[in-house]
C-alpha cells in the first residue's frame, strides 16, 4: 500500500468512526409544558416559572405541550398572542386583573402513546390584582398535575401520565435508565415554583456516547490501518 493509499485510508476510517460517533450522540428531547410570554406582538419564552411571575393586566401567557431539547429549539404556542380577542368579554374590574391564557397541547407527533391532544384554545382569566400566571392558568384550565419537584405535568387533564420524560426517536426513553429531568436538564421557565433562568445547553445523562469513547474508536481504528499497511510491506 502506498503512502498516499494508506492517508487516504486512515481519513476514511477516522470519518466512520467519528460521523457513527456524531450521529449517535444527538440529544435527546424532553416531553413537557413550556411557558410563554407575549412581547410585542409574539411570544418568548418565559423567564421565570409560572407560580413565580405575576402578569399586570392586559398581559398574554402561553403553555405549549411538545418534545424539545431547551428553550433554544422549544416550540411556541400556535396561536398568535392577542389580549383584546381573548378578553374583549370579559370587563375590567377593581382589585382585580384579566390574563390572556393561551393552552396549545401540540401535535400527535408529540403526544404520548395512546393520546391525542386537544385543539389549542384561548381563556380570559380575571384573577387578584397579585395572582401568578399559575393562578390564571388554575382559573381557567384546570385539573392541573403537577409532580413532586413542582415541574407541570398536565394542563386540563392532558396528558394523563408522564412527566417532563425523556424521548428519544419518537419513543419515550425506560425510565429506569434515565434520570429525571431537572432545572440543569431541561427549560426550567415551565416549573410551577422556578424562577431559574432557561439553559441553552441542559446536560443530560445517557445523551450518547462519551468523548472518551470516541476518543477510543479512533485510536482502533488508527492501528487497524497501520497494522494492514505493515503487513502489506512485509508482503512485498
Amino acid at each position: 500500500m502506498t503512502r498516499s493509499r494508506y492517508a487516504l485510508a486512515l481519513t476514511v476510517a477516522l470519518g466512520l468512526v467519528l460521523g457513527a460517533g456524531a450521529g449517535g450522540a444527538q440529544a435527546a428531547g424532553y416531553r413537557y409544558w413550556s411557558f410563554w410570554q407575549a412581547t410585542g406582538g409574539s411570544w418568548a419564552y418565559a423567564t421565570q416559572g409560572p407560580a413565580v411571575l405575576r402578569p399586570a393586566d392586559g398581559t398574554v401567557t402561553g403553555f405549549r405541550f411538545a418534545v424539545s431539547a431547551d428553550s433554544g429549539d422549544a416550540a411556541r404556542p400556535r396561536t398568535a398572542p392577542d389580549f383584546a380577542a381573548v378578553c374583549a368579554a370579559t370587563p375590567a374590574r377593581d382589585g382585580a386583573k384579566r390574563i390572556a391564557v393561551v393552552v396549545d397541547a401540540g401535535t400527535a407527533a408529540d403526544a404520548p402513546a395512546g393520546e391525542e391532544p386537544p385543539a389549542p384554545r384561548a381563556r380570559c382569566a380575571r384573577v387578584g390584582a397579585d395572582a401568578t400566571a399559575a393562578d390564571a392558568l388554575a382559573a381557567v384550565a384546570k385539573p392541573l398535575r403537577y409532580n413532586s419537584d413542582a415541574l407541570l405535568c398536565a394542563i386540563s387533564g392532558y396528558p394523563e401520565s408522564g412527566c417532563g420524560e425523556q424521548v428519544r426517536d419518537g419513543a419515550t426513553a425506560d425510565p429506569a435508565s434515565t434520570a429525571s429531568p431537572s432545572p440543569a436538564r431541561t427549560p426550567t421557565a415551565d416549573r410551577a415554583g422556578a424562577s431559574d433562568t432557561p439553559v441553552a445547553g441542559p446536560e443530560r445523562d445517557g445523551g450518547g456516547p462519551s468523548l472518551g469513547l470516541f476518543a477510543g474508536l479512533a485510536a482502533v481504528a488508527v492501528l487497524a490501518v497501520a497494522g494492514l499497511w505493515q503487513a502489506r510491506r512485509r508482503r512485498g
